[in-house]
Parts: C-alpha cells; sequence; structure tokens
C-alpha cells in the first residue's frame, strides 16, 4: 500500500501564512462529521425501529462476512460489492454507537477541517474498504458478519498522527487552524514525534489485548474486529497525503 517518501521541503509549502488565532465555539463540528453522525444515527434507528426478521436482513444483507470472498461471485448477490462500504454504517448496540461517535467527532473534526468535506467522504471508503481486507484476510472463508464504524475512525486516528499531533507549525495556532495549517509529517517524521509514538503504541496494545480475547470492555470485548481496526488505521497513517489538499511538493507518503 505504501510509497517510497522523498524529501519534504517543509513548512514553506502550505500557502499563505494562517490568519490570527480566533476564538471558537465550545460545539463546532464540520457539517460533514455532523451529517456522518446523523447518518449514522437514522441507520440505527431503522435497525431498533423495525421487525427483528427485517433487522437480521438489513445485517445479512449490509454486513461484512469474509465467506462471501471464498465463493465465486457468480453464485451470490451483490452483497460482495457493497458490504465494504455498508458494514461502517450498522451498529449492534446503542453502546457501540455511541463509542464510535464520540470518537468520530474527536478525530474526524480535525481531518474533516483539513481536507474538506468530498475528500472526508472519499477517505471513509477508502478507509471502511481496508479496514474489511484485513479483515477479511485474517478471517478467510468465515461466516461471521462484521459492523460498525470503527475502522473508519480508526483510520482517522492514524490520519491525525500525520498532522494533528506534530510540533512543527502549531504554536499560536488555534485548534481549527491547526488542523488546516500544520504541516503533513512524513511517515518517517511522525514516527520520530513522540505523542504519536505513545498513542500508537496504546492504541495497538489495545488491540492485539482484543485479538488474544483478554476483555477489556467485558462481553463487548469478545466480538471486537481487532484486524478491521489496524487496516483502518495503517490505511490513514501510510495513505493519509492521497486526501490532503494541502500536500507538500514531491512527497507521497
Amino acid at each position: 500500500m505504501a510509497q517510497p517518501a522523498l524529501r519534504s521541503d517543509g513548512p514553506d509549502d502550505f500557502g499563505p501564512p494562517p490568519p490570527p488565532p480566533r476564538s471558537e465555539p465550545v460545539f463546532n463540528l464540520p457539517r460533514v462529521v455532523l451529517l456522518a453522525l446523523g447518518v449514522l444515527a437514522l441507520v440505527f434507528a431503522v435497525q431498533s425501529l423495525v421487525p427483528p426478521a427485517w433487522e437480521e436482513t438489513i445485517v445479512v444483507t449490509f454486513g461484512f462476512s469474509p465467506v462471501r470472498y471464498d465463493v465465486a461471485f457468480e453464485h451470490q448477490s451483490g452483497e460482495w460489492l457493497w458490504t465494504p462500504l455498508t458494514y461502517s454504517l450498522l451498529h449492534g448496540s446503542i453502546a457501540h454507537l455511541g463509542f464510535n461517535a464520540l470518537w468520530l467527532a474527536a478525530f474526524g473534526t480535525p481531518v474533516a477541517r483539513r481536507i474538506g468535506a468530498a475528500r472526508f467522504l472519499a477517505f471513509w471508503v477508502f478507509s471502511s474498504a481496508a479496514g474489511a481486507a484485513l479483515h477479511a484476510a485474517v478471517n478467510w472463508g468465515q461466516p461471521t458478519l462484521m459492523v460498525g464504524a470503527s475502522a473508519v475512525v480508526s483510520g482517522l486516528m492514524g490520519a491525525a498522527c500525520r498532522f494533528a499531533f506534530g510540533r512543527r507549525g502549531r504554536s499560536g495556532l488555534s485548534d481549527s487552524d491547526a488542523a488546516i495549517y500544520a504541516p503533513r509529517l512524513s511517515v518517517l517524521q511522525a514516527l520520530r514525534e513522540r505523542t504519536v509514538l505513545v498513542f500508537t503504541a496504546a492504541w495497538l496494545f489495545g488491540n492485539v489485548v482484543i485479538a488474544f480475547g483478554i476483555p477489556l470492555f467485558g462481553d463487548m470485548s469478545a466480538a471486537v474486529a481487532w484486524d478491521a481496526h489496524i487496516g483502518g488505521f495503517l490505511s490513514g497513517f501510510l495513505f493519509f497525503a492521497l486526501f490532503d489538499r494541502r500536500a507538500t511538493r514531491g512527497e507521497l507518503v
């Protein structure tokens, strides 16, 4: 997935200097993040209000299952085509939805402010598919069903590591201006940042613990698709430059 990193020319390549810091309202999510949260809530409401048999049909039709890729496509309907995206819109419980919504607001906000609505939606599709791909590879041929936006949230976390945690170019900026004007770090530069290393190590440790079946959140942990989380995170961390409209000249990763 990765391409070789070329030289980063530094913060001078990010256009005109940012405007002076300004005060911001406490609740100020980008519209595309609010839209995403609204869609997730609406889909969950539909799941909750329809009869149980209909809900099962929705989950089976739009949830992601690795077994679909171990069967010839001509012998099945089109779920294999759309479920790498649609599973990210479904959730198994109100706690599942609430947990993902909280982190989506936290990490989706700086990414959306930086790349804009259209690229944010494209990033959603990309990270959702990446999470599904790694989940399918790890669980090849298994008839399980995966739902939830966790792979996308993990992708947003990985993307934020490329600019939101860096020290360069943030002094004196408000949070929203820092998200827009902070230089994008290369993969190697990000890995040299202590904050990025600590955050990534803690995040990976939690997912590895879950992979070995050690409970972190009670009974919910047994059903956590840790591999989809890792696939999403890697997609955001390694390939954020493909979506960053404030690209540095000559840098692709």
